[in-house]
């Protein structure tokens, strides 16, 4: 296939979005198909090649208070033209919002079929950073995305009931994968401890962005815990804040590669506090490790961890039953033991090549179909 992908983000700003395409672009390398990225940016922007794919960039400005992420404003023509030039079988819409609204509106224009990636809750980001007024609007903007794309993707069933609230119609599920590998209990590592928690600690992770829509605020009431650490790996614009609201916590800043797989199997447990999760594929990779996980039940953590049995779900915003939980795990190391190997066993079977061969799947039904139904104008949408 030739395949175009519009991504919303991409190299050098690391996130999941980036992180669930270079996968995707491994998987298409060893196929053989010819890939086309457009993604914002500039010509001094990370590398103009991966896996064999030819990197273009366009225009964008950095947003204010989070100056890694570039947002790309402008009209259709320019990503209609790159369209046009490389002539794909399928246009693939990595986490569509801006960029995304013009590559849908290019790619409808030259009548080829699109695949839009649903994988960042962005309205309700908006609220979390007080823009309570335009959440209605961001979901109506949404919906106008996936109405028009040949077929919508989601990585979860609570996102496929988000997406199918709005009115958009050709849905379909595509979870992630994880690579047990890497992400093996085997790298656990004594040393490391030490080197976070000198004492002994019993330690309890979080790995993600340090940003307001991860509420790692949350994980305060877990900071004092006697015979414990909290410890902290990832970076972002409320790294200083958390630093001061979280006196206790180690904060090892971004990990990547064997240093962020030895991270995650030395934790004895790990909290991811965002309810605005749509997948949350750090969840995957502790499992993979052998670490439980404790989450708030909603969004991509409802699929991901099978409470009581590889990890413990909270009613969102029960900040006392965060508590508890963490507090039950780090009393019974044979409970934690038991959770770590039954998620390691749940999750081995989604690997990437599994995943990415089902992305092929839906390219090809995109393209046998590609004009969508639009369902009525009326819509509702899972919030809570």
């Amino acid at each position: 296939m030739r395949v175009a992908i519009i991504a919303e983000s991409f190299l050098p700003n690391m996130n999941g979005v980036t992180h669930s395409l270079l996968r995707v672009l491994d998987h298409l390398a060893d196929r053989g198909d010819e890939v086309l990225i457009i993604a914002p940016g500039t010509r001094r922007d990370g590398p103009k090649e991966v896996a064999g794919a030819r990197i273009v960039r366009v225009p964008s400005i950095a947003l204010p208070k989070y100056r890694r992420v570039r947002v790309a404003p402008g009209g259709v023509s320019r990503i209609k033209r790159l369209l046009e030039s490389f002539a794909p079988d399928i246009v693939h819409l990595a986490s569509p919002f801006v960029l995304g609204w013009r590559g849908v509106l290019a790619a409808q224009s030259l009548d080829l079929p699109t695949v839009a990636i649903y994988q960042t809750e962005v309205p309700a980001y908006a609220a979390r950073y007080g823009m309570h007024g335009l959440e209605a609007m961001l979901w109506s903007h949404v919906r106008n995305i996936h109405q028009h794309a040949s077929l919508t993707l989601v990585p979860s069933s609570y996102t496929l009931d988000q997406l199918s609230g709005l009115g958009v119609a050709e849905v379909d599920l595509w979870a992630r994968g994880v690579d047990s590998s890497r992400f093996d209990p085997s790298h656990r590592s004594e040393a490391w401890r030490r080197s976070v928690a000198p004492d002994g600690e019993k330690i309890i992770g979080y790995v993600g962005r340090l940003a307001a829509e991860k509420q790692v605020e949350d994980l305060a009431v877990v900071d004092d815990l006697p015979g414990s650490k909290l410890v902290i790996v990832g970076d972002g614009p409320w790294r200083a804040k958390l630093e001061r609201s979280l006196p206790n916590a180690h904060f090892a800043g971004f990990l990547g590669g064997d240093a962020l797989a030895q991270a995650v199997a030395s934790f004895d447990l790990m909290v991811a506090p965002g309810e605005l999760e749509t997948f949350c594929q750090t969840i995957q990779e502790a499992m993979a490790s052998e670490v439980p996980v404790i989450a708030p039940a909603r969004g991509g953590p409802l699929d991901l961890v099978d409470s009581s049995h590889t990890g413990w779900l909270y009613t969102p915003k029960d900040l006392l039953a965060m508590r508890e939980h963490v507090t039950d795990l780090l009393g019974d190391e044979a409970k934690r033991r038991a959770f770590g190997v039954a998620g390691r066993q749940q999750v081995l079977r989604r690997s990437w090549k599994s995943v990415c061969s089902q992305l092929i799947g839906h390219y090809s039904r995109a393209i046998e179909n590609p004009h969508p139904q639009v369902l009525g104008r009326g819509f509702t949408v899972q919030t809570g």
